[in-house]
């Protein structure tokens, strides 16, 4: 099996905001262009799963409309991490006790009061062993950058972290993917 993490199109939010659960469309243009690109490079008959966040919804429709093949449906479990609090705040705007919090306690510590890192990984844990239960089945996740990372660090048999040095810096770029060969 193979597994396409997709990270949904450039959102239409301001650079330097913290989104992550924020609802927000992302660029139409560039939606068509990534499900495009996608729709070329996935072999027949995936299985798509899709955040239910606009954004990624936007490119699995995108998508779906080009491959009538490739049927989304809506996982919540590929949701992008709860900021809670910080939701919609800028970056530079959040007091830096918090992000200090955040980071002494990376795993554990709920940046903003709703979820952590470790919540997402075991999130995300749920879907990924559901998906190595159907290894003869590729499988498309169209989410976000946070569920990526994850990702990653599934695919080496990590499924908790203690600090931010071991979260994944890099992640598939907007419209972007990876692709990791769970045999």
């Amino acid at each position: 099996m193979k597994l396409w993490i997709v990270r949904h199109a450039t959102p239409l939010i301001e650079s330097g905001v913290c989104y992550g659960a924020l609802d927000v469309a992302a660029d139409a243009p560039h939606t068509l262009q990534a499900a495009r690109a996608l729709a070329q490079a996935l072999p027949l008959n995936c299985k798509v799963s899709v955040s239910p966040l606009q954004r990624c919804k936007q490119l699995a429709e995108a998508l779906s409309d080009l491959r009538n093949d490739l049927i989304p449906r809506t996982d919540e479990r590929l949701r992008e991490m709860d900021f809670g609090t910080w939701e919609g705040a800028a970056w530079d705007a959040i007091p830096l006790a918090a992000m200090q919090a955040w980071t002494d306690d990376f795993g554990a510590h709920r940046f903003g009061g709703v979820e952590s890192a470790n919540e997402v990984l075991a999130r995300v844990a749920s879907l990924w062993d559901a998906a190595l239960q159907n290894l003869d089945q590729n499988q498309v996740w169209i989410t976000h950058a946070g569920v990526a990372r994850a990702a990653q660090l599934l695919s080496q048999g990590i499924r908790s972290v203690d600090t931010a040095i071991q979260w994944p810096k890099d992640a598939p770029g907007y419209g972007k993917w990876s692709m990791i060969s769970c045999d």
